[in-house]
């Protein structure tokens, strides 16, 4: 019996690790239809970034009640998963907590840490729960947060709490059994599971091996569901974050990215020198970005990042004053097209080619046109997600390639090519108002 469990973890184990090297690899090919991106400069700084955003979660605690929350569920994730590095040696070993009889009471010690946390975590869980469909706060709303966002959402905090009452339940049962069965090590009192013991006292002990039997499986089939659903969930932050944070722009805020070829042949024409000048290519592709393919794998990436909080729309000036735009809906709007032109590549189909676009049929003009370039959005981001740098490449796509602007704005680009300023007038009056004031008054 003990050989047939030992071959079902193993076989559980290669299963999950089978689909899930599947689904990583597909997620790559479909980051990778962007563009390359030279993301590799001043490496100090992208460490800093990284330990400081993703690690040390820092643009979080501009909310300190949620942070403080997340903050709970992260550590208390990281940290109870280390008690799966038991379950595995358990499970390959045919032992039972290998590791009680050589950590002695110092295990015990570890095991209440364990069950602390994962209070923590279910409730921490609950109040999210709490939060999302009873409070409704109003950046989980949103035309782009129906049916499967919220349903995600949900089910991966419901998942949560039940894993941690598989915890409870394991270790309250465990206790019971001990001295009862001598596979069973004593290990002492978990001060949490305690508490659960009553719920189970009077069962056989046989009936006690079997839940506490059921509780290990669960919980341990669970952890690999849920790193196997996490890559189809926003929940994909969970590794993403790190990558994207160590990819972020450190660029000024507000310093907006020229196309390379365009900026040198404009000065050459106003005779400016260009410096480190490349050799341009014989034809552009494409100015600007209509599809995927036309972002660079930065841009995808950070679509697959993102959480899904809505602190970006939150905090969007156009969505506040009722415009269409909300920076959130990008962001995901981009992950779905990479979705559907990777699934079909992959399935031999069309990909790129199926007739459709991301501007378009996923995102409008008028939600990139109500964009100001606040960069709201960008500051608001927990894992520095850059939405405002896919809104300006479609712009640039609309303006350069379909001629398709507001006629106002044509307008403005006009007096901007000619004038060198927004307004109708000649470059030689620009300060004439200036003269009123060098008047002497009568």
């Amino acid at each position: 019996m003990q050989y047939i469990s030992q071959i079902a973890f193993l076989v559980v184990v290669a299963v999950a690790t089978y689909f899930l090297y599947k689904r990583i690899t597909q997620i790559r090919k479909n980051i990778l239809l962007g563009k390359a991106a030279g993301r590799n400069d001043n490496q100090p700084d992208r460490w800093k970034t990284m330990l400081l955003v993703a690690f040390g979660q820092k643009k979080m605690f501009k909310r300190p009640l949620p942070a403080f929350l997340h903050l709970l569920v992260y550590v208390g994730f990281l940290v109870i998963n280390l008690e799966v590095l038991e379950f595995v040696i358990d499970g390959i070993a045919g032992t039972h907590r290998i590791f009680a009889p050589f950590l002695g009471d110092f295990y015990t010690v570890l095991i209440n840490v364990f069950e602390f946390l994962a209070i923590g975590v279910l409730l921490s869980c609950v109040i999210f729960l709490i939060r999302r469909n009873v409070l409704g706060v109003k950046r989980f709303k949103g035309s782009e947060m129906k049916k499967w966002p919220t349903l995600d959402a949900n089910l991966i905090l419901i998942t949560e709490i039940i894993l941690m009452f598989a915890i409870l339940t394991m270790n309250a049962t465990d206790m019971l059994i001990q001295g009862q069965d001598e596979h069973y090590a004593q290990t002492g009192t978990f001060f949490f599971s305690q508490f659960l013991m009553p719920l189970f006292e009077g069962l056989s002990v046989s009936t006690l091996i079997l839940v506490e039997r059921f509780a290990w499986w669960f919980h341990i089939v669970g952890i690999l569901g849920f790193a196997v659903y996490v890559t189809y969930s926003k929940h994909l932050h969970i590794a993403l974050a790190f990558p994207n944070t160590w990819y972020s722009n450190l660029k000024p805020k507000g310093e907006m990215e020229n196309m390379a070829a365009i900026t040198n042949e404009v000065k050459m024409m106003l005779g400016m020198p260009v410096e480190n000048a490349e050799e341009p290519p014989a034809e552009i592709g494409r100015f600007g970005a209509k599809d995927v393919n036309d972002l660079s794998w930065v841009n995808i990436m950070n679509a697959y990042s993102c959480t899904e909080c809505g602190r970006c729309t939150s905090q969007c000036p156009a969505n506040i004053t009722g415009k269409k735009l909300s920076p959130r809906k990008i962001m995901m709007d981009t992950r779905d097209r990479a979705e559907e032109v990777g699934a079909s590549i992959a399935a031999g189909g069309k990909g790129l080619e199926d007739g459709k676009s991301l501007l378009g049929d996923y995102i409008t003009k008028e939600e990139i046109n109500a964009c100001t370039s606040c960069n709201a959005c960008v500051e608001a981001c927990p894992v520095n997600i850059d939405p405002l740098s896919i809104i300006l490449q479609m712009r640039r796509y609309v303006a350069m390639e379909e001629s398709g602007s507001p006629a106002s704005w044509n307008s403005m680009f006009q007096n901007v090519e000619t004038s060198f300023a927004p307004w109708k007038f000649a470059p030689t009056d620009r300060f004439k108002w200036a003269d009123e004031l060098n008047k002497e008054p009568n």
